[in-house]
């Protein structure tokens, strides 16, 4: 809730938002019966859930939304890693990895010849594991690399993610947390045959098989956390406040020692005590059909039988009587980090008073943090924020220094803001703000598959949904807690029983780093498929008709003045939102950035800062101006009632700020230190490397004001820019309940248009250098990891192209079922993250440009090199990713719908690149006449033995820039020649 500036007046919500509860009416658990199958639901929930429960104790969760052809699935399972055993934590993380590579049915040439294999290794795992001597554990892991490699040969890789692409799933993946693993798909709603056959094969029997190679991409994950600053912090905060609970005392990737030292014994062992169906869920939402749906779950997952599961159930922690200090050192910038222990989400009431709490501090519009401390420029920038565990929560503060300030000063400017929280010093209409926002967002996420099956999680892995009940009626809740409870409850909890961590610059002198075992590549197969894939592929799938967009019928225009008006109607809610687009970006004016910056610190005639936030905020109405190299969209969403006052004032705040030179002097400061703090980001150095590679010394990226060119500008001069925005030549984009004939009558009224507009700045031109000859850009990083990207300029944009590309991205880079994904991660063992793509131009003058990316372990680097290499300059063929790969594009062009005011921004895409139609209909009719040979000849002209610049993030101790000579010209650059300050 953090991200939105909505709220809205009771009695507005009372008119226009149906997810209130009636008046009266409490919701509550009721049983009814169809198709032969009884469910529970609560009254007046919004979403219609149904919750079942099988006869083998499977709880099946199932919402209806038809907005699209499309359905989204969780399978969790009620153990994460607070159910590791101490002795192997990261067990629950590796079974979830392991949980994509097959069973005895799939993922396997022949199981009778492979299964002896994968029990010697397993056997010699055990040895591996009981095994102190360094000589002996290398033999050990040399037969296991052997056995590996002659399992492998009966392996196929991936058979999951094909089965999956081929049915046009997307976001294929699962993650791992302290009390749950859960399994994610988004398929197409004619897929349910598929899928609900692939899931059930899929945790009859896994097999874990090309252990040891996923087992390197794990070590990689673990890399990445040891030189991730946030991810440091977090292990500490939690450490410190859970000196009992395994929230602190484990995580959820493990350790580097038993990462070092896995039993398949003990994972199997895992898998066999807690993925049981009286553990594990179904949780659906989309275009389905209750009935239907049920009745086809139970007969697949009949075949599971229950079994006693014994959950997590630790000793209570002590109360914290005093403040616990603890420091974190590494190469990102400095912040400080507050963390209390609260009550948990099962504790119902504690749970919304503290959520109330944390908007009142931080709501990114008015709470104490935003006004006191954000909008007075009193730190470089803080917040804070919830998070709601079983057993207990966490409520952290965090904020980053002004250049010389101290942590320990940004650390009493944040406690003071929660004294005042504790004292009552704030207004009591701000928690009839917060909750109207939180109203005003349930509607919003209705129409959404995702945001529905996300509370239906929380809800099985706390109580196996019985809390759905008070989730249900948490807004009514919520509406009757008053100003003294919300008091009450910071004082109760909010002392100096916190812990505090201190992120300080510096060298990290206790990381361990995992190393590199010597991986013998395997074979993965990928040209093979098995029977069961065969039979998955041959389900029925009944047809769904595309629907494209006709830019000519589906973007209604008008006229507004001078201004020409893109409209969509809004025919489900009363909610608006309406765009300025100017024809105004980067390219064009260096103080775009700046200037947008510093109106949100700029006062009008009648209102400071601090009101404006405020206004808008209690007007249901937040803005945002966002800029794009070539246009500036001044955005501003909220409730249809109040869009004239919101308009007015909007228009108010950018023709009549005034200038501040105090506040600009802060902001200049702030940016500043922001500019030091963005050197020290190894991602920003490496998109920095990148613009450079594609556009040489005077690129986008650094094309900015310098910090004398900064120290320079002037308030006057800044205001005037502000002031004369939007008599540039502009688009006016509405999206909303008002007929277009009413919203011309009514804008020309509140945005006033001047009779002509003025003359755009002259735009700054960058071209796109032609890669001659390989080199290296490289950065020093004090880091483990080392960050590796390859960029290729081709040719200018070619619509007839399209399909090809679109057709080669899904086939070579795109995803895990990927050409690049399989035999760098599943064969190679030499990343966690990898990809590649060959990136289409936003507009139709600019050029293609290949991007390859994989992120290793610095001493893999030359293998890392080589294996990208390999791929680029040899496109492998494999008939089967082949064909799920283009199989997946057309479903999933199929269940596509493009809705809302998205429909107006594709079609402005369109327009960018030169083009009056949806160009998915011409990718979409041209994927069956695409084969191999076309992506061969396609990478043969444009990519293969071609020269690439590589772009690399790495640190000298552990990557020496001179052996890089043979990968190209090595150009060290410096921080100022990347970033232009």
């Amino acid at each position: 809730m953090k991200t939105t500036f909505l709220a809205l007046t009771a009695w507005l919500l009372a008119v226009h938002l149906v997810v209130a509860q009636k008046p009266g009416a409490v919701p509550e658990w009721k049983t009814a019966t169809s198709n032969g199958y009884s469910y529970r639901y609560v009254t007046n929930d919004p979403m219609k859930t149904r919750f079942y429960t099988l006869k083998n104790s499977l709880t099946v969760i199932l919402s209806v939304n038809k907005k699209e052809p499309r359905i989204f699935s969780f399978m969790p399972t009620r153990a994460g890693s607070n159910t590791d055993p101490r002795s192997n934590t990261g067990l629950a993380h590796y079974l979830e990895h392991m949980l994509f590579k097959g069973t005895d049915k799939y993922g396997s040439l022949d199981w009778a010849k492979e299964k002896p294999l994968l029990d010697q290794i397993d056997a010699l795992y055990e040895r591996y594991n009981k095994t102190t001597d360094t000589v002996q554990r290398k033999a050990i892991y040399r037969e296991i690399d052997q056995k590996s490699g002659e399992a492998a040969k009966f392996a196929i890789a991936n058979e999951y993610d094909k089965m999956i692409a081929s049915m046009g799933a997307q976001n294929s993946n699962a993650f791992t947390s302290y009390e749950v693993t859960c399994y994610l798909e988004d398929i197409p709603a004619n897929a349910v045959d598929r899928y609900l056959a692939l899931q059930a094969e899929r945790f009859r029997q896994p097999v874990l098989r090309i252990f040891h190679t996923e087992l390197e991409a794990v070590y990689e994950e673990k890399n990445r956390s040891l030189d991730n600053d946030p991810w440091k912090v977090e292990e500490v905060l939690m450490a410190a406040l859970f000196p009992v609970h395994n929230y602190g005392q484990q995580t959820t990737i493990g350790t580097v020692e038993h990462l070092k030292n896995p039993s398949l014994v003990e994972i199997r062992n895992y898998f066999t005590k807690y993925y049981v169906p009286n553990n594990m869920a179904i949780i659906m939402a989309g275009d389905l059909n209750p009935d239907d749906l049920i009745k086809k779950i139970d007969q697949k997952f009949s075949f599971w039988q229950p079994k006693e599961v014994q959950l997590y159930k630790p000793a209570p922690e002590a109360p914290l009587t005093q403040i616990q200090t603890r420091e974190v050192f590494g190469p990102t910038p400095d912040n400080v980090r507050i963390g209390y222990r609260i009550p948990g989400a099962l504790d119902v009431k504690s749970s919304l008073l503290a959520t109330l709490a944390d908007e009142v501090m931080s709501n990114s519009a008015a709470g104490l943090i935003d006004l006191n401390l954000n909008k007075q420029q009193k730190i470089l920038g803080g917040g804070s924020t919830l998070e709601k565990l079983k057993a207990y929560s966490v409520w952290s503060l965090s904020g980053r220094p002004k250049k010389g300030q101290t942590l320990e000063e940004v650390k009493d400017l944040l406690i003071g803001q929660v004294e005042k929280l504790k004292r009552g010093e704030f207004d009591e209409k701000i928690l009839r703000a917060i909750i109207n926002n939180y109203k005003l967002n349930a509607i919003r996420a209705l129409e959404n598959n995702y945001s529905r099956v996300s509370p239906l999680l929380d809800a099985f892995v706390n109580d196996k949904g019985e809390s759905w009940v008070s989730y249900t009626r948490r807004l009514d809740d919520m509406g009757k807690i008053t100003k003294k409870e919300v008091v009450d409850f910071a004082n109760q909890w909010f002392k100096d029983n916190y812990v505090i961590v201190y992120k300080r610059k510096g060298e990290d002198k206790s990381i361990q780093k995992v190393d590199k075992p010597t991986i013998t590549p395997v074979a993965t197969n990928t040209d093979k498929q098995s029977p069961f894939l065969q039979t998955v592929n041959d389900m029925p799938m009944a047809p769904v008709k595309p629907v494209w967009l006709d830019y000519k019928k589906d973007v209604k225009r008008g006229k507004a003045g001078i201004a020409d008006v893109l409209y969509a109607p809004n025919v489900e809610n009363q909610i608006f939102r309406l765009g300025y687009r100017l024809k105004l970006g980067t390219y064009h004016s260096k103080l775009l950035g700046l200037a947008t910056q510093y109106l949100s610190f700029l006062s009008t005639d009648k209102l400071s800062a601090e009101q404006v936030s405020t206004e808008f905020y209690n007007l249901a109405c937040g803005y945002s101006i966002q800029a794009s190299t070539d246009y500036t969209t001044i955005r501003l969403s909220g409730l249809q009632e109040n869009f004239a006052p919101a308009v007015k004032l909007l228009e108010t705040l950018i023709r009549t700020c005034k200038p501040d030179e105090k506040a600009l002097e802060e902001l200049k400061g702030r940016m500043l230190k922001q500019r030091a703090d963005t050197k020290l980001s190894k991602q920003s150095i490496m998109q920095g490397l990148m613009q450079y590679a594609q556009y040489g010394p005077k690129n986008p990226f650094n094309n900015q004001l310098t910090n004398d060119e900064l120290q320079k500008v002037t308030a006057t001069e800044l205001v005037a820019f502000i002031h004369g925005l939007i008599d540039l030549p502009h688009t006016i984009i509405y999206y909303g309940p008002e007929p277009l004939a009413a919203f011309e009558k009514q804008i020309v009224t509140l945005h006033k248009l001047p009779a002509a507009f003025a003359t755009v700045p002259k735009k700054q031109v960058f071209t796109q250098v032609a890669q001659q000859e390989n080199q290296v850009l490289f950065a020093d990083y004090d880091m483990v990891q080392s960050e590796i990207s390859w960029v290729r300029n081709t040719k200018v944009f070619d619509p007839a192209q399209t399909p090809i590309v679109e057709f080669y991205n899904n086939y070579f880079g795109g995803g895990m079922a990927s050409v690049v994904f399989q035999t760098l991660r599943e064969s190679k063992a030499l990343a966690y993250s990898t990809y590649a793509y060959y990136n289409t131009p936003s507009k139709k003058d600019e050029q293609y440009t290949l991007i390859g990316y994989i992120g290793s372990q610095a001493d893999k680097l030359p293998e890392a090199i080589g294996g990208m290499n390999e791929l680029l300059n040899a496109l492998p063929e494999s008939p089967v990713a082949l064909d799920a790969a283009k199989k997946g594009l057309k479903k999933g062009y199929e269940t596509e719908r493009i809705l809302q005011d998205a429909v107006i921004y594709n079609y402005l895409s369109a327009e960018e690149k030169g083009l009056d139609y949806d160009e998915r209909q011409k990718i979409y009719e041209s994927l069956d006449q695409l084969s191999f040979t076309d992506l061969k000849k396609f990478s043969d002209e444009y990519l293969a033995n071609k020269p690439y610049t590589y772009c690399i993030v790495a640190s000298e101790k552990r990557v020496n820039p001179a052996d890089l000579n043979k990968y190209g010209k090595v150009i060290k650059l410096s921080l100022e020649e990347i970033f232009g300050y």
